[in-house]
């Protein structure tokens, strides 16, 4: 009962307080309505008022900024107002010139009338002035006629004959006084490119002697070589060709032989030989062959150097040997490959006188005596060394050049003719080839019977190994006129009928003495 008692005055003390809170929280609920919305008329009232304020200050802006663009606007009016009264200025200044201008051109309209007018008339009396000229001619042409005999296309005719004629006399006099001097420039020219090639290689040559000398370490090795009765030393001629001299010389041995690769087998051979001490005929052979392909296989490198010393670009295997073998072959006594090289460097600064490929005339100038280095062929060495070349793919100037230049085959560019005297210059070098004693004296005899032959020629000598020769003439039948000519003559017949290397002085001495005796 109690607690029933209890639980309902809970309740009903829950009940009362609920609606005790609820009226008083509605009471302040409107409270607060109440001051939100006074807060927020006054906050309407606020902005309607900076509103206001803004837009007054807006419309202030506005108005200034208005104001200053009419203020602009204005001042461009005023400026472009006094820029077209400037131009209408001008204009006027232009028209006041272009009136005046017009009035000048008007008057000189009417003086050129008045000028075409009087050309006219002045025209008109040149006419008739030319008219009474023909008829003037004329005359004196039929009274000329009439003179002479001869009709008018008779006399043009002969005249016109007569300058044709004088034309062609002048003219062929001066056409061979033009090539008299051109023969002159081109003879001097070529002979100024010849003398600076040759003063810029100048370089002392001499024939390749045949024989080589071995320095031995005492006269005892000379025993060893020989061998016992001789088998040595016929063992060693018969593997390498060549002689082997053992005479008295002391500590020397003599190789000879006119093979300059073969020479140089048997040089080097023997001094391995010496070194190593054993000679017998087994150990010769064995060295020899030896020393041989050694040799052989530097022949590629004594060929690549060569060009590289030359400055010519890359060049077969195959030419490269050929090259080097020209170290170990003479021309005439005189070593191929300095030659070859002399011919390269005269190639190469006469081409670079005349403008042409300098390349190429290196390269054809090295090359033109390699078909020196191919035994056992009949054909001449030109036309081999320009199958080589062709073989071995060389350009066309430099096969034709090395066929060309003992005039083989037709010379086809200006490189092969520098070629040919490139070759002629070094080979007529003095000492530069070695010449048999029986030609030399014959050359000698031949040109003092060439001189002998001349009218008041008292004596000849051949001097300077036959370079020079000189003729001395007897004052009586011979004049100093005459003499100048005999010497021409005799260089001339020596040109005719001697064949030689380089060129001969002829020098006629004319000299007259008269001796008295005062007793």
């Amino acid at each position: 009962m109690d607690i029933t008692v209890i639980i309902v005055s809970s309740i009903a003390g829950f009940v009362i307080a609920y609606l005790l809170g609820n009226f008083f929280g509605a009471k302040v609920t409107k409270a607060k309505i109440a001051e939100a919305e006074s807060t927020a008329k006054n906050i309407v009232r606020d902005a309607e008022n900076e509103a206001k304020s803004i837009l007054k200050e807006k419309a202030l802006e506005a108005k200034e900024e208005w104001h200053r663009r009419k203020q602009e606007f204005e001042n461009e009016a005023q400026q472009k107002r006094l820029k077209l009264q400037e131009t209408e200025r001008a204009v006027k200044k232009r028209e006041e010139g272009i009136d005046q201008k017009l009035d000048t051109i008007l008057k000189k309209e009417k003086q050129t009338q008045a000028f075409d007018e009087e050309l006219k008339k002045r025209e008109e009396r040149i006419k008739d002035k030319f008219k009474e000229v023909d008829l003037l001619v004329e005359e004196q042409a039929k009274k000329l006629e009439q003179v002479a005999g001869l009709s008018r296309d008779e006399a043009k005719r002969q005249l016109m004959d007569s300058i044709i004629n004088d034309a062609k006399s002048q003219s062929a006099v001066q056409v061979k006084q033009i090539r008299e001097e051109t023969k002159l420039k081109a003879t001097r020219e070529s002979q100024n490119i010849i003398v600076q090639a040759i003063q810029r290689t100048a370089s002392d040559h001499s024939a390749e002697n045949t024989v080589s000398v071995v320095t031995l370490d005492s006269d005892e090795m000379k025993g060893r070589i020989i061998g016992r009765e001789g088998r040595n030393i016929r063992a060693f001629e018969a593997a390498t060709g060549i002689d082997l001299i053992i005479d008295d010389t002391p500590e020397a041995v003599v190789i000879s032989g006119f093979d300059p690769f073969r020479r140089h087998v048997a040089k080097v051979s023997l001094e391995k030989l010496m070194l190593d001490g054993r000679i017998h005929p087994t150990r010769i052979e064995e060295v020899v062959e030896k020393t041989r392909k050694e040799l052989e296989s530097e022949l590629g490198n004594i060929g690549e150097s060569t060009i590289m010393e030359l400055g010519i670009q890359t060049m077969h295997p195959e030419l490269l040997k050929l090259i080097g073998k020209m170290k170990y072959r003479t021309s005439y006594g005189q070593n191929l490959l300095n030659h070859s090289i002399e011919v390269s460097h005269l190639c190469a600064i006469m081409a670079a006188e005349l403008g042409l490929d300098v390349q190429l005339a290196k390269r054809a100038g090295l090359l033109h005596d390699m078909g020196k280095c191919i035994e056992q062929d009949p054909s001449p060495h030109a036309l081999i060394g320009f199958d080589l070349a062709k073989k071995y793919k060389e350009k066309h100037l430099v096969c034709n050049a090395i066929g060309a230049h003992h005039e083989d085959i037709e010379m086809e560019s200006p490189i092969a003719v520098l070629v040919q005297a490139a070759d002629s210059i070094s080979g007529a070098r003095p000492g530069a080839r070695r010449e048999s004693l029986e030609n030399y004296v014959k050359r000698l005899q031949k040109l003092e019977e060439i001189a002998m032959s001349f009218i008041g020629v008292s004596k000849t000598f051949a001097i300077q190994a036959g370079r020079e020769i000189r003729v001395i003439v007897e004052p009586d039948k011979v004049d100093d006129a005459l003499a100048d000519q005999t010497a021409f003559e005799i260089a001339q017949k020596i040109e005719s009928e001697m064949e030689f290397p380089g060129q001969i002085k002829v020098t006629v001495v004319r000299e007259r003495r008269s001796v008295a005796m005062a007793k």
